[in-house]
C-alpha cells in the first residue's frame, strides 16, 4: 500500500462498510470506561463514515449504560477488523452521544419505520431485567417517543496494520493528514 493512497483507502473502507451490511467493518468493537472504572466493550453498527469532519458514527439506545459512561469519560476505542483485506484498524477517538435535535431527528427518520425501531422504543432501559417468560414486551404504536442516541466518534488517531500473505506486514500511525510508519 503507498502511503500516499492509505488514508483515502482507509476512508474509503468504512465509508463502504457504513453502506454495506455484509463488509467487515460494519460492525467494529467499542471499547470504553465503565462506571465502574472496569473495560467495557461491545460491537456497534457503523452508520455513517465522515471523511472531511473525521467522524465515524453509530446509534445506541440514549437510556444505554454508555451514554452515562461517555458523559463522564468521552475517550474510547474502536477496532476494526477485515479477514478479506487482512486489515486490522484502531481507532482512538471522543465520543458524544446526541439525544436530540436535528442530527437525531434525521436519523430517526431513516431508522423510524425499520426492523430494529422497536429497539429505541420499549418502555424499559436496555439491561433491564426481563419478567418470567423472558420476552421483553411489545413496542407501543406511538413512533414519536423514541430513545434514539446518535453517537459522534471524533476521530484523534488511527492505527493501521495490514497483514500481507508473504509474512510482510505494513503498519502505521494516522494524526490527521500525518502517516508515519510503524514496526508491525
Amino acid at each position: 500500500m503507498r502511503l500516499d493512497h492509505l488514508i483515502h483507502s482507509i476512508w474509503h473502507e468504512l465509508a463502504r462498510a457504513s453502506q454495506d451490511r455484509q463488509h467487515a467493518w460494519r460492525t467494529p468493537v467499542l471499547a470504553t470506561v465503565g462506571l465502574d472504572q472496569h473495560p467495557n466493550a461491545r460491537t456497534v453498527v457503523l452508520r455513517q463514515a465522515r471523511e472531511p469532519s473525521g467522524e465515524l458514527v453509530f446509534f445506541t439506545d440514549g437510556r444505554s449504560p454508555k451514554v452515562a459512561e461517555l458523559q463522564i469519560r468521552p475517550q474510547a476505542s474502536l477496532v476494526f477488523w477485515s479477514p478479506q483485506l487482512r486489515w486490522q484498524l484502531r481507532v482512538s477517538a471522543r465520543l458524544q452521544a446526541l439525544t436530540s435535535g436535528t442530527e437525531v431527528d434525521a436519523a430517526w427518520a431513516r431508522v423510524g419505520w425499520s426492523a430494529s425501531a422497536g429497539d429505541y422504543l420499549t418502555a424499559q432501559a436496555p439491561g433491564h431485567p426481563l419478567a418470567d417468560g423472558g420476552v421483553p414486551p411489545d413496542s407501543p404504536g406511538d413512533r414519536t417517543a423514541h430513545h434514539l442516541a446518535v453517537v459522534v466518534a471524533r476521530i484523534e488517531s488511527m492505527d493501521w496494520l495490514a497483514l500481507g500473505l508473504d509474512g510482510k506486514h505494513q503498519r502505521a500511525r494516522i494524526e490527521g493528514p500525518a502517516v508515519q510508519l510503524l514496526t508491525p
